[in-house]
């Protein structure tokens, strides 16, 4: 089956680079958001991130008109019974995400893919609401998606081969990213230890070591990471890092995944990262340092 139309629910941050990616490989996406408001800002957002090329010369004018065409906003869940593939985007929330994976597979034919951008919940879980859990698959897609040529493909307890087989094909030829297959576990491959990375770089700071600035430079330049670990917890958004922590940390129940007390008072403090302007380190409009 040629997957041609792709429906993708949230238009959050990563709905936002999961949509403009699949529109710049001349895929037709459909974007479904829980509102008008959410679905118009993550347009937005879009728009936004293609201008932001342009000024660095990667984009055209034509291009990005290109994109915009092949990205609808969808109305309703009604508007994706013509895709071949649907990935879900919304937050890290199960008891939301299951409710979306019992609409989607209440309107989808059978032979439609239904995909969790999900970074530490079960797909086995996820699938447990359909009556056709073979079809449940995980596509993990990594911040920022079109940088990253990395999906975790992964698979739940009843994932079909013939799933797996044409989620693999979709990700290596028509997307041309590297896919990995990894098995469910929590935080699969790369939450897992980048988190663990991040959680340690936090008790660094803790214990006075070294300031987050120069911690994030002894990582970069020495090790030749594109961000240090603080920059890349703003950049995935403190919220997010602390509740996959959490959710291995009562999976795992190891005391190396317990979330560093300053990572809490942050995310109490409301300073999240790039999507509120601050986090260890300051951003603006765009995202970008100050």
């Amino acid at each position: 089956m040629a997957i041609k139309k792709v429906g993708v629910i949230g238009a959050g941050t990563m709905g936002q680079g999961i949509a403009e990616m699949l529109a710049s490989k001349g895929l037709d996406v459909y974007l479904i958001e829980s509102s008008e408001e959410r679905l118009t800002y993550g347009m937005q957002m879009i728009e936004l991130n293609l201008d932001k090329q342009i000024e660095k010369w990667a984009l055209t004018q034509a291009e990005k008109k290109l994109i915009l065409n092949r990205i609808h906003k969808g109305k309703g869940y009604h508007d994706l019974t013509c895709c071949e593939l649907v990935i879900e985007s919304i937050t890290e929330d199960l008891d939301s995400k299951k409710q979306v994976f019992k609409q989607l597979d209440e309107i989808c034919d059978e032979k439609v893919i239904i995909a969790s951008n999900t970074s530490t919940l079960s797909l086995t879980e996820l699938a447990s609401v359909t009556s056709h859990p073979e079809r449940v698959i995980g596509l993990h897609f990594i911040y920022p998606v079109s940088k990253i040529d990395l999906v975790e493909i992964v698979r739940g307890l009843k994932t079909s081969d013939a799933t797996f087989d044409a989620t693999k094909e979709f990700v290596d030829e028509v997307i041309q990213k590297k896919g990995i297959m990894v098995f469910e576990s929590p935080g699969f491959v790369t939450t897992r230890l980048i988190c663990l990375f991040i959680n340690e770089a936090l008790h660094v700071l803790e214990e006075g070591v070294a300031s987050a600035e120069d911690i994030d430079s002894a990582m970069r330049i020495g090790y030749s990471f594109q961000n240090g670990p603080f920059e890349m917890a703003d950049r995935f958004g403190l919220d997010s890092v602390l509740a996959a922590l959490d959710r291995m940390f009562r999976e795992y129940g190891e005391l190396k995944y317990r979330p560093s007390i300053v990572l809490k008072k942050m995310v109490r403090a409301g300073h999240l990262g790039v999507k509120s302007g601050v986090g260890f380190f300051k951003y603006d409009k765009d995202g970008d340092r100050i």
